[in-house]
This record gives C-alpha cells, structure tokens and sequence, in this order.
C-alpha cells in the first residue's frame, strides 16, 4: 500500500492525517475546554509521523488555528502540510452559513495566515460553493491570492464532478474534500473522477462516528486483525484508493495514536471485498 501521496514536487505527505475539527468546544463553537491539551493532541499526531493537517477558520470560529500555530511554534524545523479552508460564516454551536462574497473570501485567507502564523498556505479549501454567488468570482479571488504567493494549491469541498469541472476550466484543483467512508459511499463517482486525474480525495466524517461498532461484520473482522472497528474503517479507506487521504480527527491523545495506526494494517483482498459490501 502506498503510505505517501504526492501534490507536487516540493509537498509529498503521508496519507494518514489529523483533523482539528473535535479540538474546540462543542458545536464547533468556542475555545477548547483546556487549550494546552488540545495542542497537545496535534503534537502527539505529528510525533506519531502526521504530516498533514487538515483544518479551517470555521472551527471555533479560528480556534482550532491557534491550536495548530501553537503546536507549529514548537517544532519549527518540522515540515508540516497545513491545509484550511474558506467559505463558512458561524453564528453559533452547529450553525454554518455559506458566504463566497470575494471579499469576505479574501479576508479569510488573511485572517487564516495569521490565526496559523504562516506566510502562505499550502493548500486552500473552498470550504463549499456559494450558489448566491458568481463561481467564477468565487475562484478567481482564490487565484489571484495563488498568484500573489499566499495559497501553493487550491482544492474544493462537497462538490460534484460538474462543479470540479467547471472550477477546472478557471483554475487547477488538486484535492476534493467530501463526506465518505466505509458505509455511505455517495460520492463515489466524484472519487473515480479524483482518482483519473490524481487529485487528492480528503474523506471529511471518514469513521461514520458510531455507525460502525454495531456493523456484526466489522467487529468479527476485529478479532482478526486486533484492531478496532475504527482502525478497519481508516484501513479500508487506504486500500481503496491511493488518492485517499484519510484525517480521522479526535481531542483524545490516544485515540489520535490508534488511528495513525490503522496505516499499519494489511487488509486481505477478500475481507476489503467483504467490507465494501458495507456500502451504499
């Protein structure tokens, strides 16, 4: 199985990373309810060999970004692929709103440089479309920042093919972050398409949270492999494509670690094929 995925030249990354979305309060909303162990959490992910880290202005709102400076300030000779993402408005716990105005777009991307404390961003994420704004508007501000030096690469997030395409034609796209994981499969076709064209492919909600410890068929598989019904779910995920860049996400040290350990299990082609008849 192949551990690394490839943008471009300068940022290869291994395929197992962290999501910072759990670190704030609940709902997404507010400070962590202890600041210094979130941090600690994303330290524990890069001990562990995480090199990519997936976050976004929205989580807090920016919260989770200073956890990530934070952690980064410490380790400043580590090499850590950060991407974020733009284009959520928050009005409070669980609520989003999606805004693509370019100017408030812009003032994302500025306002995630600082909250992160980098001089650019490896890879940008529009966080969703706006449909009440012009698409085109929408990502050729992003291209003007590309150009400017402040975002490497730009990706997307919730979208179909149609939308990839038609983003394409303005700009290159090189991730696609959408909701995917061993039971709900919905988006499969935006994955073929990510899979032709070796764009990365960011499974957002990659462990269904709590739909798979009742699955009969993944906890016999458990006893197998010794492993967690979780862990076989980020295995899965990694054997299906090598564009799938799984960012299992947690506030718990040691579940971070038991993640990044799902890269270490060697699924057989028969129990792969059984798991995916999980899917719908």
């Amino acid at each position: 199985m192949q551990k690394t995925f490839q943008f471009d030249d300068d940022l290869t990354v291994n395929r197992l990373g962290y999501g910072t979305m759990q670190l704030p309060g609940k709902g997404v909303w507010g400070p962590a309810a202890d600041p210094a162990a979130a941090v600690k959490v994303i330290d524990t992910a890069i001990d562990h060999g995480v090199n990519f880290i997936d976050t976004a202005d929205a989580y807090g709102p920016l919260f989770a970004n200073l956890y990530v400076k934070e952690a980064l300030k410490q380790r400043p000779d580590t090499k850590v692929i950060i991407a974020t993402k733009v284009g959520f408005t928050r009005q409070g716990p669980d609520q989003w709103t999606v805004v693509g105005r370019p100017a408030y777009l812009r003032q994302q991307v500025e306002e995630n440089l600082y909250t992160l404390g980098l001089d650019h961003i490896d890879l940008l994420q529009l966080h969703r479309i706006d449909p009440e704004a012009d698409l085109a508007d929408q990502i050729n501000v992003l291209k003007d920042m590309q150009r400017e030096g402040k975002i490497k690469h730009i990706g997307l997030s919730q979208v179909s093919v149609k939308q990839i395409k038609a983003v394409r034609k303005i700009v290159p796209i090189v991730s696609v972050q959408n909701r995917y994981n061993l039971v709900d499969r919905h988006d499969e076709d935006v994955l073929e398409y990510a899979e032709k064209h070796h764009i990365a492919f960011i499974p957002w909600f990659p462990l269904a949270t709590g739909k798979l410890l009742d699955n009969k068929k993944l906890v016999k598989l458990t006893e197998k492999y010794h492993a967690s019904p979780a862990q076989l779910a980020l295995a899965w995920l990694l054997k299906r494509s090598e564009v799938i860049l799984p960012i299992p996400g947690s506030a718990n040290p040691e579940h971070v670690i038991n993640n990044i350990a799902a890269q270490d299990i060697d699924l057989s082609d028969e129990d792969f094929k059984s798991l995916n008849k999980l899917g719908k």
